[in-house]
């Protein structure tokens, strides 16, 4: 038995001396650390174990059909599969093997899906030991440019599978077309109360405005119940994606802000130092810069954020380059599930020193320019994010829970241990295995029987935390894998363009002399005054 009493006899040999190895020795790893060459050699180790975990792409199967065809292996608009799904027929002994070791039964009753995201509701909020309201506001933004599932059909996606920024720049050329000004290579924008915004999306009238035409494919439009007022609508931003969604939080506007801000200011440098660039050159280069800006802060700072090691991965894309995994971009169902910390969110956000409840920040621009960005910044990070728990979701994200829930039986995805022993942990046998706390092991026994009922979703929940990490073990580990192997295939980091040349000497200094986000943020705030921005909560000591 582990402290506080989960049975961690299925954590696996290999995996408990990892964790050991990587978790303590501390001062061993800060010499390492010291020695640059070093460092690079043990951050391609490091990562290589991480993403080596489960099967590289391409995937064999996808959620466009049953079995491998040629259209599954090459139709992105459907997400792909990490394990074929629960209705595959294997046709080799190796095949009928992998199913027989599979849960037997799964997926034949599953149990109401409305009882199911019961587990999800919290009565009182439990708060993350490490991680600030940053750390989720971060996240959702980040995330939201690459898991996109279709609206009319969720087994398909509109995602561009990169990390390109859509939420600031458009998912598409058109759309990319009206957020430019054309200028310069700058992006439209405006300002207010002396800083600088997107421009508003409707008119005086409440209507959208023409020149904004092609983002107009909108999500259904909030309800009055849920907060949504003609006052609220009037301050809505232009940005890449759907005008409802991308305004949603005030986290998701203040990066989408931060990032139009950064990209302005680059076109600002580079057209002093290149006065011969045209409009479209300047924009171009910007937005390379501002890609890689990103992808470097999710290396070196989210990555480490999630991570309870000592060793702290570096942005060194060039040298795996060569690897097998170093494949094409393909998001997949089990990704957008293991993403889905509506958890994390508080019921309350303390905004101005007042206590707010967060459905009343939804929609409402007018909280970031009142206070201005720095302000807001240092707001989130001197608060705590919820923790990662089942019965912990603020009644209003129920719903989105349970939509997660449905997603995984309509993808026709395998049980949570099989998923288990995919990422190299074995199978649990009792549900004290997957949690300490009584209350989750009793409602997990209660509404599925047996541990090899547990569903994917839920499963990926209900683990208890790692010590120092930010996340459950699974969840951690999934998105670690992928986030790595999704983040270096970036086309912005291969071998022959991640280089001056390619976003110009003036860029590239840019790009290595930033760090972190609090470095993005400073770069972008009028005044001189810092504020403190950090994906960690200011009274968070390692254990």
């Amino acid at each position: 038995m582990a402290a506080g009493g989960r049975n961690t006899r299925k954590d696996g040999a290999k995996n408990k001396l990892e964790f050991v190895v990587l978790t303590r020795f501390k001062p061993l790893w800060w010499l390492v650390q010291r020695n640059r060459w070093l460092t690079r050699k043990l951050n391609h180790t490091l990562v290589n174990l991480l993403i080596d975990k489960i099967p590289t792409r391409p995937h064999a199967f996808s959620t466009r059909s049953l079995y491998t065809s040629w259209d599954s292996l090459i139709d992105r608009s459907y997400s792909g599969l990490h394990l074929p799904p629960l209705d595959w027929e294997p046709l080799t002994d190796e095949g009928r093997a992998r199913v027989a070791s599979a849960s037997p039964g799964f997926g034949t009753d599953f149990p109401p899906a409305a009882e199911v995201a019961e587990l999800f509701r919290g009565a009182e909020t439990k708060y993350s030991p490490k991680s600030s309201l940053t750390f989720p506001h971060f996240v959702q933004w980040f995330t939201d440019g690459f898991l996109r599932t279709d609206r009319q059909d969720v087994l398909k996606t509109v995602s561009n599978h990169h990390i390109d920024l859509c939420t600031v720049y458009g998912l598409h050329p058109p759309m990319t077309d009206q957020l430019r000004s054309h200028q310069g290579g700058k992006l439209k924008s405006q300002i207010l109360e002396g800083e600088e915004y997107p421009p508003f999306y409707y008119d005086g009238q409440g209507r959208p405005k023409a020149e904004f035409d092609a983002l107009a494919h909108l999500v259904r439009e909030p309800t009055a119940a849920e907060g949504y007022t003609d006052a609220k609508k009037s301050r809505l931003f232009a940005m890449g994606v759907e005008v409802e969604r991308a305004n949603v939080q005030v986290g998701y506007v203040m990066l989408n802000v931060l990032c139009l801000r950064e990209h302005n200011r680059l076109c600002d440098l580079l057209a002093r130092a290149y006065p011969t660039w045209d409009d479209e050159r300047l924009f171009q280069t910007a937005r390379n810069v501002v890609i890689v800006e990103v992808m470097k802060i999710v290396i070196d700072e989210y990555i480490n954020h999630i991570s309870p090691y000592h060793f702290k991965f570096v942005t060194d894309p060039l040298s795996l380059s060569g690897e097998k995994w170093y494949r094409l971009n393909w998001m997949t169902v089990e990704f957008s599930l293991v993403y889905r910390w509506h958890s994390m969110l508080p019921e309350t956000f303390l905004h101005d020193g007042q206590p707010m409840p967060v459905a009343q920040t939804m929609w409402n621009n007018e909280l970031v320019v009142e206070r201005g960005l720095g302000a807001m910044f240092e707001e989130t990070s001197s608060q705590p994010a919820a923790m990662l728990d089942l019965f912990n979701t603020p009644d209003f994200m129920v719903p989105v829970e349970l939509a997660g829930i449905n997603l995984g039986r309509a993808a026709k995805l395998r049980s949570y241990n099989d998923y288990r022993e995919m990422l190299d942990y074995p199978r649990v046998t009792s549900f004290d295995q997957i949690s300490s706390d009584e209350r989750i092991q009793k409602e997990l026994e209660r509404i599925y029987g047996h541990v090899d009922n547990v569903e994917l979703y839920v499963g990926f929940y209900a683990e208890d935390g790692r010590p120092n990490s930010a996340l459950p073990p699974m969840v951690g580990r999934l998105v670690a894998i992928d986030a790595f192997s999704q983040a270096l295939t970036n086309p912005l980091l291969s071998q022959h363009v991640f280089n001056p040349e390619t976003f110009s000497p003036v860029g590239w200094d840019e790009i290595m002399n930033l760090h972190s986000l609090s470095d993005l943020v400073h770069r972008n705030i009028p005044g001189d005054q810092r504020y403190r921005v950090s994906f960690y909560r200011s009274d968070w000591r390692r254990a």
